[in-house]
């Protein structure tokens, strides 16, 4: 230990089981790249293009878009790198930067869906007040707190996991680099980031569900109590986008750390849903579920076939 040696790159063994489908691989992540941003870009234009959507929820909307096209380029832009040229290696800065972009994103999402399900309970059980409770100024507090808070973590997290000396293996039994699957790998003890990487990844997550849980409890109650059942197909369908959106994001991190017994692939696969299938649906989904930006995205085409 007196000649410890920090190493200079990481080797990336990627997804198990899938040797030799380098090709298909390649082709299938960067059709899901593509069409995640342009669904992403699509949204965004619409949504700044129609004064109609300038309203809390679709500002939310618009930082969740953002969010999803840095959350799409963390791993996807590497690992199509590393199947093109069909090379396993990351360097230390390239390893530093996915550890705390993933993290920094991961607990944006997690806060942001926390303000946007506030946002829906503000506006079905205090409709009245909605506007005077969630102005511009609420909302952009709101929104740069779950960017600063992100960042806060993950700077933390980054930190405590790349001042511990690696003297070497350096290879990584994962597709990218996170916290977990790099600590395992330095030569020294790790117990303060286990402990600390537990309360901010496994803490927070929890507080954030309980809350937007206790906010749809709210919400359903005042569904239940409301006389016009097209305002309870509204309010309903207003929450159905949003709803499908949380559980994409806790559903897949939930069985992850709930069922620790889990062979290595299904844990793959489960999290490549989250972090690759997730940010490309996602936007379909607000799509799909929103006559609102359907309009938009419609307007939006129409505009552009004028103009040629």
């Amino acid at each position: 230990m007196e000649n410890r040696i920090v190493v200079p790159e990481f080797i990336l063994l990627g997804i198990p089981n899938t040797k030799g489908h380098e090709t298909i691989l390649f082709i299938g992540f960067l059709a899901f790249y593509l069409c995640t941003l342009l669904g992403i870009f699509l949204i965004s234009s619409a949504i700044l293009a129609d004064s109609r959507l300038h309203t809390p929820m679709y500002f939310f909307l618009c930082n969740l878009s953002v969010m999803y096209i840095g959350f799409a380029s963390i791993t996807t832009p590497k690992f199509l790198v590393n199947l093109w040229t069909k090379s396993k290696t990351i360097s230390l800065g390239g390893c530093m930067s996915q550890v705390f972009f993933y993290q920094f994103l991961g607990i944006t999402e997690c806060l942001l869906c926390t303000v946007m399900a506030f946002d829906r309970y503000v506006a079905i059980c205090h409709p009245l007040r909605y506007l005077i409770i969630m102005n511009w100024r609420v909302c952009a507090i709101l929104a740069a707190s779950t960017w600063v808070t992100g960042s806060f973590h993950a700077t933390i997290l980054t930190s405590l996991a790349f001042t511990l000396p690696y003297c070497g293996p350096n290879v990584i039994d994962y597709y990218f680099c996170d916290v977990f699957p790099v600590a395992k790998l330095a030569c020294a003890d790790t117990y303060v980031i286990e402990t600390v990487s537990f309360t901010n990844t496994g803490v927070v997550p929890m507080i954030c569900f309980f809350l937007i849980l206790t906010s749809y409890v709210c919400i359903v109650y005042s569904i239940l109590k409301m006389n016009s059942a097209e305002g309870r197909r509204k309010a309903a369908s207003t929450c159905a986008s949003h709803l499908t959106v949380v559980t994409l994001f806790f559903g897949p991190y939930a069985l992850i750390y709930t069922q620790p017994q889990l062979s290595k692939g299904v844990v793959t696969a489960v999290q490549l849903l989250g972090d690759v299938v997730a940010p490309m649906l996602n936007p379909v989904i607000y799509t799909l579920r929103n006559k609102e930006v359907k309009g938009a995205l419609w307007k939006l085409r129409g505009g552009q076939t004028t103009a040629h």
